[in-house]
């Protein structure tokens, strides 16, 4: 069992997707290790090479989980070059991330957040220091994860401490006039257009209406309240701006997908 202040939970968060065995072997790497280890899936359909996508995805579920988590998201495109691994100590998490830009999304949210960026002493204290070009998620970040939360590495003997790391490829909503401009960071398997705008960015409009594609929506409450097949916009489960068809998929309806600009405007400044 692993010690007080972990708890054995180790989540998983690729571009790999299923086709090929990359997630198996990176779940066998941990058990190897840790056969105790309770590894959940979080997502394997990241859009492959866009890490801005599983920072968005994990600084929002990372804390439904409980404390003393593990969590591994593996987007990189730069594996094998000179690139960063990042461990963070937020909230009573771990969060390993190749220095991407992959964690700036959790950083921003935990003001109060460690940084460490894994050295080749902290790799060599676990036998780690030789590692495939092209797949550092079996090499390093499964069996890195796996003593972690199996309690048997620290993070102060991983690396040190560092206060800078590569920003967000995606820049955060800006607010002029009356709205609000943000992009779809994401869409989900239902064709839920699922943008950056955060709900606390809507504080201040009267009669907001969601402005994406050639559509102008008001924000309804959930997708029942209009008839299927009409388009709508939501706060949704995750407490960001949401552009849906119901019963349909809006990103083919309405041919956007990842990037489509999408503006929040008050209706009362409308022109």
């Amino acid at each position: 069992m692993p010690p007080a202040d972990t708890c054995g939970v180790i989540t998983l968060t690729t571009d790999f997707g299923q086709q090929d065995p990359f997630v198996g072997v990176m779940k066998g790497r941990i058990y190897e290790r840790f056969p105790a280890a309770r590894i959940v899936d979080l997502t394997h359909e990241i859009l492959a090479h866009w890490p801005a996508e599983a920072g968005f995805w994990l600084a929002r579920a990372f804390g439904y989980f409980p404390r003393g988590t593990v969590h591994v998201a593996v987007v990189d495109p730069g594996v094998g070059t000179a690139r960063d691994i990042l461990l963070v100590e937020a909230a009573g998490h771990l969060l390993l991330a190749p220095d991407n830009g992959l964690l700036a999304p959790v950083l921003a949210r935990v003001a109060d957040a460690t940084v460490r960026c894994i050295d080749a002493a902290g790799l060599g204290r676990f036998g780690l220091g030789r590692a495939s070009a092209t797949f550092h998620g079996r090499d390093i970040f499964a069996p890195l994860a796996a003593e972690l939360a199996a309690g048997r590495a620290a993070p102060a003997e991983l690396g040190p401490v560092q206060s800078s790391w590569v920003p967000a490829w995606v820049e955060d909503p800006r607010a002029n006039a009356g709205a609000v401009h943000g992009v779809v960071i994401t869409v989900d398997h239902f064709g839920n257009l699922i943008s950056n705008i955060d709900s606390r960015w809507l504080s201040g409009l009267i009669e907001p209406h969601v402005y994406a594609g050639n559509r102008v929506l008001p924000i309804r409450r959930t997708y029942g309240d209009v008839r299927p097949g009409e388009f709508l916009a939501l706060v949704n489960s995750f407490d960001v701006v949401e552009i849906a068809c119901a019963e349909g998929s809006a990103a083919d309806a309405l041919g956007l997908s990842r990037g489509a600009p999408v503006v929040v405007r008050d209706a009362v400044h409308r022109g």
